[in-house]
């Protein structure tokens, strides 16, 4: 990215007909274009920058007679998805993070407009015949990353039925197969609830063991965590040790950012179309303390339930 130069100050004198020796009048140069980003809460992705890897802004123009300011350069204005991370591709450094609609950060300030020679009149030196150049923009190259922001993310280990889910009960299409790693992107849905209501599910790349570490997709799918105000993690019911399973998920969210634990927390049993009603009594006193249900995405079991407490956690 590169903001605009700043234009050059002005060299000029004032001649009218009946001043042949007027003062100096040069006018200052303008700015040059700033680099802004600006939360768009219509946007859901950073998609429409993808091929725009090269983003300048305009040049202020040059002053001139009579004390004219040359006009700024136009400001690049990138509107962009809330939860946008700006970053500082030399260091990796957080420069800020955009969070509400609307907001806007100067990314690149624009160079700044040169003097023209009107403001070097003195005394002893009434017909200066210097002027000051425009500052030049800044250059620099910025990662822009973007967390997911959901009211709920669906936490899991890979083929743990996340995307099966989300494509049963929403209008997302996600890619699904029998293998690790099918989703390989977070993708969103819409879910609705009663009386018109309705809140966002994200599908977020499964987890493994040791994915703080960077080990899978690692830390492409962390990162997504942080932007959800309620996690519902989902073990199938064909896992040895459910309560095994859920606390070695949570421990790869503590690696990650302790601050994880405070959200909210939910399990979904999945798959449970495979349990008949004995077995379920059978799971429930070895399921860990916090809100539970059983669903299958295949037969919509506990789908109704599992989104009444859904709403129930997220309204609290």
């Amino acid at each position: 990215m590169r903001s605009g130069n700043g234009g050059s100050g002005s060299v000029h004198f004032r001649r009218e007909k009946y001043v042949p020796k007027g003062g100096p009048d040069g006018g200052d140069g303008g700015r040059g274009g700033h680099i802004i980003l600006r939360g768009n809460a219509q946007h859901w992705t950073l998609l429409h920058l993808k091929y725009h890897k090269h983003i300048i802004a305009e040049s202020g123009q040059s002053g001139s007679g009579s004390r004219s300011t040359g006009a700024s350069g136009k400001d690049r204005i990138l509107e962009v998805p809330l939860g946008t991370i700006a970053k500082r591709a030399s260091d990796g450094e957080k420069l800020f993070e955009i969070l509400e609609d609307g907001q806007e950060h100067n990314l690149l300030e624009g160079g700044r407009g040169g003097q023209g020679n009107a403001h070097y009149k003195s005394s002893t030196n009434q017909a200066p015949r210097y002027a000051q150049s425009g500052e030049e923009g800044r250059e620099e190259w910025i990662i822009l990353e973007l967390k997911i922001l959901a009211d709920v993310g669906l936490v899991g280990y890979p083929n743990a039925g996340k995307s099966t889910l989300l494509s049963a009960i929403s209008a997302a299409k996600p890619k699904i197969a029998d293998y690790p790693f099918t989703t390989l992107e977070p993708n969103l849905g819409m879910i609705e609830y009663r009386e018109l209501k309705s809140f966002v599910m994200a599908d977020i790349p499964g987890i493994i063991e040791n994915a703080h570490q960077g080990k899978g997709l690692g830390l492409r799918f962390l990162r997504h965590i942080e932007r959800n105000a309620l996690l519902m993690f989902m073990v199938p019911a064909d896992t040895k040790d459910i309560a095994s399973e859920y606390q070695t998920l949570l421990q790869e969210l503590k690696q990650y950012n302790p601050e994880l634990l405070d959200k909210r927390r939910i399990l979904a049993i999945t798959k449970s179309d495979l349990l008949d009603a004995e077995l379920k009594e059978l799971i429930r006193p070895n399921l860990p303390q916090l809100p539970y249900v059983f669903i299958s995405s295949v037969s919509l079991e506990g789908i109704p339930q599992m989104k009444d407490l859904i709403w129930q956690e997220l309204n609290k």
